[in-house]
């Protein structure tokens, strides 16, 4: 028998309208039936007075379900937080406590850290340290069976978690939000992490917590920030959503991955923050091409940096720019280019006549042909980072359709290097089969003039360096 999904709701910031939020929890709830648990991250109470408050601590008033709160970000509000370890506010709210994990009946995980971001020692009452994350991270992470938390619950955002994700707004999350809560983060592997105090809605697209190719798969994590309660924009404050416990769930179940998934926004940048570091933005690697000199006859290979493979024992000396080992048949200076093909100056274009073949016919044309010639070829996710798959160096095919679908095969050896042009002229797709090789393409210099003439005159509605 399936396990039932939880029913849950979680709040952004508080701040003193109890209110406010517990009067939209009882309509969600008498439209949509009862929910579970109410989480709330950011500041629960607020700088107003406390006469709202003493209702619901004396019990004049009661929450309308089960709620559990964060602690305090500021000195105003650590008055109220009297336990560190967690205790009941008041019927039915209770303070998690500064740092740990919730376990419920039904095997729910849920991972909390109460307060700030501080660096600073002695740490502030309403502030967490790197040795807080450190031995959050050490009391879940230490055990082989460690797979992830279904639940973690911040107030500050992780710093960088819009990199790779949809835009984060007004939010700049290169430099806001803390880099110890993205370290946690990407320690735990959490199914869902929530934050609040900056008072916005941002849900993120999911991202992954794996490396394609390289590591087994492993669920993927929501980001969901919200907003603060009762806000006049109307911003999103409160998010439902069920969940089953991940200890309950089947492992391909539990690893299936959403189709708008993306990297993961920590890739490079965990180890920094676990030892109290600032992480630095991930860096974007360099492109990296390499050319094959044709005449050497053990095809070595140069990068692009121009440093061969084998280690030199002499002092390294300032290099020029890496030239290529002949002359480049596409550059206007070089007296090799044949300009009589020029149609335009402005951006390289190839144009590729299309007949009436389908995305997925062109799809299933490389999968065919890469399984007859015994190509592994793979698909990924499509919101993939090459970078992250390819290691830098690494020789490999890659298909881009433009429904965003990707194919990727890492070349080993004998790899066939017109394998695309093959595929292209083949018959399920231009059926030009006779043009796969190019030096069956050649024609005279007189053929190639009245062709570019033709082509110029075709592509003048299209060219955009044309005066208006």
């Amino acid at each position: 028998m399936a396990q039932k999904p939880l029913r849950l709701l979680a709040c952004g910031d508080v701040e003193g309208k109890f209110d406010v939020l517990f009067n939209r929890v009882r309509a969600i709830q008498k439209k949509s039936g009862n929910f579970d648990l109410l989480l709330c991250v950011g500041n629960f109470f607020g700088s107003t007075p406390d006469a709202e408050w003493e209702e619901y601590k004396t019990g004049i008033k009661k929450a309308p379900i089960q709620t559990y709160v964060l602690g305090a970000n500021n000195q105003e509000t650590v008055k109220y937080f009297q336990d560190a370890d967690g205790c009941e506010l008041a019927e039915n709210i209770t303070y998690l406590g500064r740092k740990g994990i919730f376990t419920g009946s039904s095997g729910l995980q849920i991972v909390y850290l109460s307060g700030t971001e501080s660096l600073d020692e002695p740490v502030p009452g309403y502030s967490f340290s790197p040795k807080d994350v450190s031995s959050l991270r050490t009391m879940l992470c230490s055990t082989s069976q460690f797979k992830g938390v279904d639940i973690l619950l911040t107030s500050p955002w992780p710093k960088y978690v819009g990199n790779f994700g949809n835009s984060s707004g007004e939010v700049d999350t290169k430099k806001c939000g803390s880099a110890l809560v993205s370290s946690l983060a990407t320690g735990l592997k959490p199914r869902y992490h929530f934050a609040a105090l900056e008072k916005t809605y941002y849900e993120r697209l999911p991202y992954r917590n794996h490396i394609v190719l390289q590591e087994n798969a492993q669920h993927a994590t929501r980001f969901i920030a919200l907003a603060n309660v009762g806000n006049p924009e109307k911003k999103k404050y409160l998010y439902a959503f069920s969940i089953v416990p991940m200890k309950l769930m089947d492992t391909a179940e539990l690893v299936k991955q959403p189709p708008d998934v993306t990297e993961n926004p920590y890739r490079k940048s965990g180890k920094e923050a676990s030892i109290g570091k600032q992480i630095p933005a991930p860096e974007e690697e360099t492109a990296c091409q390499f050319f094959f000199d044709l005449n050497e006859k053990q095809g070595r290979k140069r990068s692009s940096t121009g440093r061969d493979s084998k280690s030199s024992p002499h002092p390294k000396q300032p290099r020029k720019p890496p030239q290529p080992p002949g002359p480049c048949w596409f550059c206007l200076a070089s007296p090799e280019v044949e300009k009589h093909l020029v149609v335009n100056i402005g951006t390289h274009v190839i144009p590729v006549p299309l007949s009436c073949c389908t995305t997925d016919d062109i799809k299933d044309a490389f999968i065919t042909q890469a399984q007859e010639q015994q190509i592994e070829l793979l698909e990924i996710p499509e919101h993939s980072d090459i970078k992250q798959i390819a290691q830098p160096g690494a020789a490999y095919f890659y298909v881009e359709l433009d429904t965003g679908e990707k194919l990727f095969h890492r070349i080993k050896k004998n790899f066939p290097l017109q394998f695309g042009r093959e595929v292209l002229a083949s018959e399920a797709i231009l059926n030009i089969p006779d043009k796969s090789d190019w030096r069956q393409c050649q024609i005279s210099k007189e053929e190639e003039e009245t062709l570019a003439c033709r082509f110029r005159k075709d592509f003048e509605p299209f060219d955009f360096t044309l005066d208006d």
